[in-house]
């Protein structure tokens, strides 16, 4: 594939956000620390944005046609963001392990997940989706921890408690007594999104010591993109035109372009500059950024337990993140 047949506008917001780490040497250090900052602000935005987009999707596509729109565009990102960092020749230099590895990593982390992602916002406001996901840290930590043998310090166990709590909060709307009543298709569904990612989060550790992070990113980009297609291929009996509305496309631009290649691009160069302890702490203004644009954007109320929940899975997540093992 080459970059002629990219839209110009994906083309340009790639050579934008991938400049900063070609010149960052001629950079004075203190321009360039907040150029990252900025843009590690930025990045907890755009990922809240993407339930905000998801939720008015899934009023007019089915999961597996959204998701595969919206890793076609991701996928299209990607591949310029690659031409610019690394060339277009990398994609090829990957091993046969890698590539079975990627494509574990794009049945998990894309395929599985948009599925899930997509079903659930078909039923839930988007800011309560948004509260469910902040779970993703804590179910990888636990993960790591049954399947791995990662030890966890008293500090780390505190914050996953606090967390489940708060979204116990949440799911319940405040009656914790009400938990199996509170499950239904959407909370069921954005848990096991929170699950699938957890277990992309943990494969990645270990393929990510032979492959760059964009490269690992771009192949599971493809992979889900087939994947998701193939299923796809179901929904086009019931698929109408009239689904694909302006609010839609750009919805699914945004996902793909935004949502998921700029902001990737931007979290890892925090991750390469600023080292992961210092990055990792900006995921927890995700849900706050998606509460607060479900509100302004789709007028979703602010209920009581909505807030106090989400204060304390949102602190339990900062002490999951902050502290060390």
């Amino acid at each position: 594939m080459t970059t002629a047949t990219t839209p110009p506008a994906v083309a340009s917001t790639a050579a934008a956000i991938a400049q900063p780490a070609a010149t960052s040497g001629a950079a004075p250090a203190g321009t360039r620390l907040l150029g990252i900052y900025l843009r590690l602000t930025c990045v907890p935005i755009l990922w809240g944005g993407t339930f905000i987009a998801g939720r008015v999707i899934s009023a007019h596509l089915p999961p597996a046609t959204a998701g595969f729109v919206r890793f076609v565009f991701a996928t299209l990102a990607l591949l310029v963001a690659l031409h610019f960092t690394q060339g277009l020749r990398a994609i090829t230099q990957v091993t046969r392990g890698q590539l079975l590895g990627t494509l574990a990593l794009g049945a998990t982390g894309i395929f599985i997940y948009n599925l899930l992602f997509f079903t659930a916002l078909s039923v839930l406001p988007a800011g309560r989706t948004s509260l469910i996901i902040a779970l993703n840290p804590v179910v990888t930590l636990l993960l790591a921890a049954a399947l791995l043998g990662d030890r966890l310090s008293a500090a780390r166990w505190l914050g996953v408690g606090l967390a489940l709590l708060g979204v116990w909060v949440v799911v319940t709307r405040g009656d914790l007594s009400q938990i199996m009543q509170s499950l239904g298709k959407g909370e069921l569904s954005m848990f096991g999104a929170v699950c699938a990612w957890a277990v992309y989060t943990l494969l990645g550790r270990k393929l990510l010591q032979s492959l760059s992070p964009l490269l690992a990113t771009l192949w599971a980009a493809i992979w889900g993109t087939l994947l998701l297609g193939l299923l796809a291929l179901r929904d086009i009996a019931s698929m109408h035109a009239g689904s694909f509305t302006p609010e839609v496309w750009a919805g699914l631009v945004f996902l793909g372009v935004l949502g998921t290649a700029v902001a990737f691009v931007w979290y890892y160069e925090g991750l390469r500059q600023l080292g992961a302890a210092r990055t990792v702490v900006f995921n927890n203004l995700v849900p706050v950024f998606g509460v607060l644009l479900g509100w302004l954007i789709l007028g979703e109320p602010l209920s009581a337990s909505l807030l106090a929940g989400g204060g304390l899975a949102i602190f339990g997540v900062f002490l999951v993140n902050r502290v060390k093992a």
